[in-house]
């Protein structure tokens, strides 16, 4: 049996659809970042790092070598990183769905700039050019 809706439910569900501009927006939290604009740049700079975190942890479980740890240590390790990783994910995609198109702009260039940062370390480390990066290929040692 279907129950009827009351008012005050229907106020609280309003909800843009459609991609829109503006600080007007509601990121993951109730209330935030309202109308600041101070709170929309950061919101836009927190779902920006959100990506980019999301590409870097997607190449941890690869900077492992076979051997240096444990079998359990190793898949505990990577287990936890990729629940970080996916918690991450998710976290960007609902602010996606908040449908403003600066968050959704934040979302892409946090992606780009991970994977840029991936890719720039992997090929420096495989080709030798850049002193700081390990040579062996092996980022974390445990």
């Amino acid at each position: 049996m279907d129950m009827p809706m009351s008012n005050n439910s229907m106020n609280s569900m309003n909800m843009q659809m459609s991609f829109y501009w503006g600080k007007d927006v509601t990121v993951l939290f109730s209330g935030w970042p309202e109308s600041n604009k101070g709170m929309y740049v950061l919101a836009l700079f927190f779902v920006l790092f959100l990506g980019a975190a999301v590409e870097i942890l997607a190449m941890l479980p690869a900077a492992f070598k076979p051997g240096t740890t444990k079998p359990i240590h190793g898949a505990v390790i990577q287990t936890g990183v990729h629940v970080v990783r996916m918690c991450f994910a998710y976290m960007v995609m609902l602010s996606v769905m908040s449908y403003n198109v600066g968050i959704f702009i934040a979302a892409i260039l946090g992606h780009g700039v991970g994977f840029f940062v991936v890719k720039f370390r992997g090929l420096a480390t495989e080709t030798g050019q850049h002193e700081d990066l390990p040579r062996n290929g092996v980022a974390f040692k445990i």
